[in-house]
């Protein structure tokens, strides 16, 4: 079980992320939302242990992340918003490295490194460098790293960018197997839909504060709106996005 702590970061004096605190708990999916600039990919990067709190902790598993860091990395799989790649490697060179990184069994490593290439859609460009990969073969690339350790805690942050229809479709699915196989899934987006589709449980953030944790059945019932990206707009949306597209609209054919 994931737990976060009233956890806050500042950067001269200002709240990113302020007194946040939820539970990810082990076989379900944990939708993670909020505008761009509301603290997610801060608070991600405070869970990896990338980023230090101001204060507040995360624990795993009810020990706080900090009084054994590497053994709880061992034991995460991340795939950032951002993603960050030695593109001179190929594929399969890239993702050796990391195997042997996280000191995994090297035949183990093969069987799995070969096989999600495979799955993945990507063996036959395994020695390509991925200077020349798509944004979705990186893509492909990052969630193989986060994965082939067969890791407790799953962390995706935007993982569906720049994948196509049918590796959405994959991935979408993999999310539900994983949550099934009773890891704990954290899982940020900003299709509504999809997190809708997948996760059970929603944290909504809006400048850094959590304003809803809890079931989006129990955020439909209480807030008596349709679906989760009503009930977004209404908690984390400052503007009125009809009216602003109807000026737009109005704008462009003046």
């Amino acid at each position: 079980m994931l737990e976060l702590v009233n956890l806050t970061k500042s950067y001269s004096g200002l709240h990113v992320a302020s007194s946040i605190r939820f539970t990810a708990r082990p076989g379900e999916v944990t939708g993670y939302l909020g505008p761009n600039g509301s603290g997610k990919s801060t608070t991600m990067k405070m869970i990896t242990g990338l980023i230090e709190p101001s204060s507040g902790h995360v624990s795993f598993n009810g020990q706080p992340i900090r009084d054994d860091l590497m053994g709880f990395r061992r034991v995460m799989g991340y795939v950032p918003e951002e993603p960050y790649l030695y593109t001179h490697l190929s594929g399969i060179e890239y993702l050796v490295m990391v195997a042997q990184l996280r000191d995994m069994d090297r035949n183990v490593a093969s069987t799995r490194i070969r096989g999600l290439l495979r799955l993945f859609g990507l063996y036959s460009d395994r020695d390509v460098p991925m200077s020349s990969y798509s944004k979705g073969m990186r893509q492909k690339i990052l969630l193989s790293a986060a994965l082939m350790h067969d890791p407790e805690l799953i962390l995706l942050d935007e993982p569906f960018s720049g994948l196509d229809i049918g590796s959405s479709l994959i991935l979408r699915s993999l999310i539900e197997e994983l949550a099934r196989c009773n890891k704990v899934v954290l899982f940020s987006s900003h299709e509504l839909e999809t997190v809708e589709r997948l996760c059970a449980h929603v944290v909504i953030l809006h400048r850094g504060k959590v304003v809803a944790d809890d079931s989006i059945d129990n955020l439909r019932n209480l807030m008596q709106l349709p679906s989760l990206e009503d009930i977004f707009a209404q908690l984390a949306i400052e503007q009125d996005y009809l009216a602003v597209s109807r000026e737009i609209v109005n704008l462009i054919h003046t």
